[in-house]
Protein backbone atom coordinates (compact mmCIF):
# COMPACT_ATOMS: atom_id res chain seq x y z
CA UNK A 1 0.00 0.00 0.00
CA UNK A 2 3.15 2.34 0.83
CA UNK A 3 4.43 1.80 -2.84
CA UNK A 4 0.94 2.56 -4.14
CA UNK A 5 1.20 6.06 -2.05
CA UNK A 6 4.47 6.85 -3.66
CA UNK A 7 3.85 5.82 -7.04
CA UNK A 8 0.96 8.17 -7.34
CA UNK A 9 2.10 10.77 -5.17
CA UNK A 10 5.28 11.20 -8.43
CA UNK A 11 2.84 10.70 -10.72
CA UNK A 12 0.98 13.56 -9.12
CA UNK A 13 3.88 15.85 -9.04
CA UNK A 14 4.74 14.92 -12.79
CA UNK A 15 1.43 15.77 -14.10
CA UNK A 16 1.18 19.33 -11.56
CA UNK A 17 3.01 21.50 -13.45
CA UNK A 18 5.91 19.78 -15.49
CA UNK A 19 9.09 18.08 -14.70
CA UNK A 20 12.08 18.71 -13.72
CA UNK A 21 14.20 17.65 -16.95
CA UNK A 22 15.26 18.74 -20.09
CA UNK A 23 12.78 18.36 -22.56
CA UNK A 24 14.62 18.07 -25.98
CA UNK A 25 11.73 17.27 -28.43
CA UNK A 26 9.55 20.70 -27.37
CA UNK A 27 12.99 22.30 -27.36
CA UNK A 28 13.76 20.86 -31.14
CA UNK A 29 10.16 21.82 -31.95
CA UNK A 30 10.51 25.21 -30.83
CA UNK A 31 13.42 26.16 -32.56
CA UNK A 32 11.62 25.76 -35.49
CA UNK A 33 8.98 28.59 -34.20
CA UNK A 34 9.80 31.50 -34.63
CA UNK A 35 9.79 34.51 -32.12
CA UNK A 36 10.67 37.78 -32.38
CA UNK A 37 13.17 37.43 -29.54
CA UNK A 38 16.21 35.49 -30.73
CA UNK A 39 19.38 34.51 -28.61
CA UNK A 40 21.93 32.06 -28.91
CA UNK A 41 22.05 29.29 -25.55
CA UNK A 42 25.24 31.43 -24.29
CA UNK A 43 23.21 35.01 -24.50
CA UNK A 44 20.28 33.20 -22.41
CA UNK A 45 22.79 31.96 -19.96
CA UNK A 46 24.41 35.61 -19.53
CA UNK A 47 20.89 37.06 -19.25
CA UNK A 48 18.88 34.90 -16.68
CA UNK A 49 19.93 33.40 -13.41
CA UNK A 50 20.86 29.76 -13.25
CA UNK A 51 17.62 28.83 -11.99
CA UNK A 52 15.49 30.97 -14.53
CA UNK A 53 17.78 29.24 -17.60
CA UNK A 54 17.22 25.56 -16.31
CA UNK A 55 13.15 26.56 -16.37
CA UNK A 56 13.01 28.71 -19.27
CA UNK A 57 15.40 27.31 -22.07
CA UNK A 58 15.91 24.24 -20.59
CA UNK A 59 12.32 23.35 -20.42
CA UNK A 60 12.62 22.63 -16.77
CA UNK A 61 9.97 22.63 -13.27
CA UNK A 62 11.08 24.11 -10.11
CA UNK A 63 10.08 22.20 -6.97
CA UNK A 64 6.68 22.70 -5.83
CA UNK A 65 6.26 24.96 -2.40
CA UNK A 66 9.67 25.72 -2.55
CA UNK A 67 9.53 28.92 -4.80
CA UNK A 68 9.22 32.87 -4.59
CA UNK A 69 6.01 33.24 -5.66
CA UNK A 70 3.71 30.00 -4.74
CA UNK A 71 2.36 32.09 -1.50
CA UNK A 72 2.94 35.58 -2.70
CA UNK A 73 0.22 38.00 -1.91
CA UNK A 74 1.38 41.25 -2.88
CA UNK A 75 -0.33 43.38 -5.62
CA UNK A 76 0.92 43.73 -8.65
CA UNK A 77 2.35 42.66 -11.96
CA UNK A 78 4.71 39.22 -12.26
CA UNK A 79 6.80 39.98 -15.50
CA UNK A 80 8.82 37.98 -17.58
CA UNK A 81 12.48 37.12 -16.25
CA UNK A 82 13.89 37.34 -19.47
CA UNK A 83 12.40 40.69 -20.73
CA UNK A 84 10.47 42.17 -18.66
CA UNK A 85 8.01 41.85 -20.87
CA UNK A 86 3.92 41.98 -18.53
CA UNK A 87 2.79 38.58 -18.23
CA UNK A 88 0.02 38.33 -15.27
CA UNK A 89 -1.25 40.08 -12.53
CA UNK A 90 -2.12 39.67 -9.37
CA UNK A 91 -5.42 40.09 -9.70
CA UNK A 92 -5.96 36.88 -11.79
CA UNK A 93 -4.03 34.99 -9.16
CA UNK A 94 -5.19 32.34 -7.14
CA UNK A 95 -4.11 29.36 -4.72
CA UNK A 96 -4.18 26.44 -6.48
CA UNK A 97 -3.26 24.00 -3.74
CA UNK A 98 -0.11 22.80 -6.31
CA UNK A 99 2.52 25.14 -4.94
CA UNK A 100 3.48 26.75 -8.21
CA UNK A 101 1.59 30.27 -8.87
CA UNK A 102 -1.16 30.09 -10.65
CA UNK A 103 -3.07 32.43 -12.14
CA UNK A 104 -6.42 32.11 -14.37
CA UNK A 105 -5.36 34.44 -18.02
CA UNK A 106 -2.23 36.13 -18.57
CA UNK A 107 -2.32 40.18 -18.82
CA UNK A 108 -3.29 40.22 -22.86
CA UNK A 109 -3.66 37.56 -24.93
CA UNK A 110 -0.62 38.55 -26.84
CA UNK A 111 1.34 38.11 -24.06
CA UNK A 112 2.04 34.18 -24.02
CA UNK A 113 1.88 31.63 -26.79
CA UNK A 114 0.36 27.91 -26.17
CA UNK A 115 1.78 25.50 -27.40
CA UNK A 116 1.67 21.60 -27.66
CA UNK A 117 3.85 19.02 -25.30
CA UNK A 118 3.40 15.50 -25.38
CA UNK A 119 6.71 15.21 -23.25
CA UNK A 120 6.95 11.96 -20.30
CA UNK A 121 4.35 10.31 -21.84
CA UNK A 122 1.34 13.03 -21.40
CA UNK A 123 -0.04 15.80 -23.49
CA UNK A 124 0.08 19.15 -22.21
CA UNK A 125 -0.39 22.76 -23.15
CA UNK A 126 3.00 24.35 -22.76
CA UNK A 127 2.76 28.48 -22.33
CA UNK A 128 5.57 30.42 -23.27
CA UNK A 129 6.58 33.78 -23.61
CA UNK A 130 5.55 35.60 -27.00
CA UNK A 131 8.06 37.35 -27.93
CA UNK A 132 10.89 34.52 -26.82
CA UNK A 133 9.56 31.08 -26.88
CA UNK A 134 10.81 30.38 -23.21
CA UNK A 135 9.08 27.83 -21.27
CA UNK A 136 7.16 29.49 -18.32
CA UNK A 137 5.12 27.10 -17.35
CA UNK A 138 1.86 24.66 -18.61
CA UNK A 139 -2.30 25.79 -18.69
CA UNK A 140 -5.18 23.20 -17.69
CA UNK A 141 -8.69 23.28 -17.22
CA UNK A 142 -9.11 22.97 -13.85
CA UNK A 143 -8.90 26.66 -12.71
CA UNK A 144 -11.67 28.43 -11.15
CA UNK A 145 -14.89 27.84 -13.18
CA UNK A 146 -16.05 31.33 -12.46
CA UNK A 147 -12.98 32.80 -13.83
CA UNK A 148 -13.09 30.59 -17.30
CA UNK A 149 -11.85 27.26 -15.86
CA UNK A 150 -7.82 27.74 -16.67
CA UNK A 151 -5.42 27.21 -14.65
CA UNK A 152 -1.83 28.84 -15.53
CA UNK A 153 0.57 26.88 -13.97
CA UNK A 154 3.73 28.95 -13.74
CA UNK A 155 7.45 28.71 -12.55
CA UNK A 156 8.13 31.30 -10.06
CA UNK A 157 11.95 31.63 -11.47
CA UNK A 158 10.33 31.74 -15.02
CA UNK A 159 8.66 35.69 -13.55
CA UNK A 160 9.86 38.83 -11.84
CA UNK A 161 7.25 40.43 -9.81
CA UNK A 162 6.83 44.05 -9.72
CA UNK A 163 4.74 45.87 -6.61
CA UNK A 164 1.93 48.54 -7.45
Amino acid sequence: MKHIFTITAFVLLIAGCGYAQTNKKAQTSQAAKSYPVKKTESEWKRILSPVAFEIMFKRGTETPYRNAYHDHKEKGVYVSAATGEPLFSSEDKFDSGTGWPSFTKPITSRAVAIIRDSSHGMVREEVVEAKTGLHLGHVFNDGPVSKGGKRYCMNSAALKFVKN
